[in-house]
């Protein structure tokens, strides 16, 4: 009997603390743990086996909301489809005439290549497949497609001969994509050579900007890409709310809410 009760309680835990990450935006395990009574030990055990689930992202003293982007490519396809439409109409006014863009792979980078206009005549290089064989439908668009070891799960080339190509471009501007966009963890991905890659593309353009579909925002995944200090800014959509953008401002973001 005394089993089943534990079992009850962990459960009963373990749905306040999602319900608490839903709420707040975070846990601090300390904090929560004086609140409940609990030991930290017991709290930071409920946290390390709801991140093995996939439910929370660990960080050092508590836990951040897990990013819905994680999931496979095809299920982010359906994914905040009205909230990447409209980060990609305002990330599309960022291609001049005569430029060169790196353009990462996700989904809502499929939506930007996919709302360029169609006389628009610019260099795109990317490291996804998937974008490249999007932008055949754009006559006046020079494709350059890096090459490497694909990573499934984004459909992108990671790895060193995909670093090594992309550092002979020189580019105007980079479109970066991430699964989280967090005041606290920054800018993050759930594959540590995905993030790399990501690093290294950055480090090629004049300007980056960050892709900030609605379900992004104010998640965190395992791996950073970058500190929030070390982009452009961040193309966000305004249906995360006043207060996750407030805090990236706080944190000294350069937001643009895109309409």
């Amino acid at each position: 009997m005394q089993q089943l009760e534990d079992i009850v309680l962990t459960a009963e835990r373990k749905e306040l603390l999602l319900g608490r990450l839903r709420t707040d935006g975070k846990i601090v395990a300390k904090d929560l743990a004086g609140e409940l009574g609990l030991s930290e030990d017991t709290l930071r055990r409920d946290l390390r086996e709801l991140a093995a689930a996939g439910l929370c992202e660990r960080v050092y003293g508590g836990a951040l909301p897990v990013s819905p982007a994680l999931a496979d490519l095809s299920t982010r396809a359906g994914v905040a489809v009205e909230s990447k439409r409209r980060v990609a109409g305002h990330a599309v006014q960022l291609v001049e005439p005569g430029c060169t863009v790196l353009l990462d792979g996700g989904t809502t980078s499929l939506a930007v290549a996919r709302a360029l206009p169609r006389d628009l005549s610019c260099t795109v290089v990317t490291h996804s497949p998937t974008i490249a064989a999007a932008l055949l439908e754009h006559p006046s668009v020079e494709i350059h497609l890096l090459g490497g070891r694909i990573f499934k799960h984004s459909a992108v080339a990671c790895g060193a001969a995909a670093a090594e190509a992309a550092a002979a471009v020189s580019a105007d501007v980079f479109l970066l994509g991430v699964t989280g966009v967090h005041a606290r963890a920054g800018l993050t991905t759930g594959d540590a050579e995905e993030a790399a890659m990501k690093r290294t593309l950055a480090g090629r353009a004049a300007e980056t900007w960050v892709l900030a579909s609605a379900e992004k925002i104010g998640t965190a995944s395992r791996y950073r890409v970058l500190p929030l200090s070390g982009v452009t800014g961040i193309l966000a959509d305004p249906d995360a709310g006043a207060g996750a953008l407030g805090e990236l401002s706080g944190a000294g973001a350069r937001v643009v809410t895109v309409r």
